[in-house]
């Protein structure tokens, strides 16, 4: 099953939006993240990402309070992500409300502790984030202000092996700028890891990239700035979603 899934990217408590992760391209959006979430929940959609951008930077989550108010005042399930590296962090991401956490970081400095979160916590509820530059496929991470030397692939095979079933995949360069996802990278992670649940991000225009993520076998497409510029609306999701 093919789904949707929006992206809420927070600073200091307020919905932002930047180009490439670069912090000097932040605009606000709204002051109110619960209620863009409740928006999404209006018209059918069961799931959002959560992104701390807060904590991405600072090496832990810092928005927990928006992650409470969503889980609590919307039936959405919140995937949450920023900054999460401890045992604690992760605890705590759950204690607020959050469905499934997605780490991304902690994975790349800490391997062996990503995997051990997985062993501990369930293949259901730990997600990678692999995000790269696919000019080099060089993982990025804390907020993709850092590069380092790891291969994407060799990434993910790493804990594929240690039962990893959910990835989050995002091109930085597509990020943000409405030129189109990456179909060719996401279709590379597919051949060469068939049992992964890949959910792509970065760069979506309209419903038709999501239309061709479904039918080149993605389990999961995330989205943001397309809606937030109004290239794509609430009732085109809602039709899309009326397609099953």
């Amino acid at each position: 099953m093919f789904e949707i899934v929006p992206s809420i990217w927070l600073i200091n408590g307020k919905c932002v939006r930047l180009k490439r992760g670069d912090f000097s391209t932040e605009k606000v959006i709204s002051d109110n993240p619960l209620g863009i979430a409740q928006d999404f929940e209006s018209i059918g959609l069961k799931r959002v990402h959560l992104v701390d951008l807060d904590g991405a930077r600072r090496g832990e989550p810092k928005n927990y309070h928006i992650l409470e108010a969503i889980a609590g005042y919307t039936d959405l399930k919140v995937d949450f992500t920023g900054g999460i590296s401890t045992d604690g962090d992760v605890i705590k991401c759950f204690e607020f409300g959050a469905s499934t956490i997605t780490v991304s970081s902690a994975a790349a400095n800490h391997p062996e502790r990503f995997a051990q979160f997985i062993l501990s916590y369930g293949r259901e509820k730990i997600n990678l984030a692999a995000d790269v530059n696919p000019d080099d496929n060089k993982i990025k991470i804390k907020g993709w202000l850092k590069k380092t030397q790891i291969d994407l692939f060799d990434h993910i095979e790493f804990f594929y092996e240690r039962g990893l079933k959910y990835l989050k995949c995002s091109d930085v360069t597509g990020d943000g700028v409405l030129e189109g996802p990456n179909f060719s990278l996401f279709q590379s992670i597919r051949n060469k890891f068939p049992d992964i649940h890949l959910a792509a991000s970065g760069g979506v225009r309209g419903v038709d990239d999501f239309r061709q993520l479904r039918d080149m076998g993605v389990s999961a497409a995330v989205f943001g700035r397309a809606y937030y510029e109004g290239m794509i609306s609430l009732q085109d999701l809602e039709k899309f979603l009326a397609e099953g």
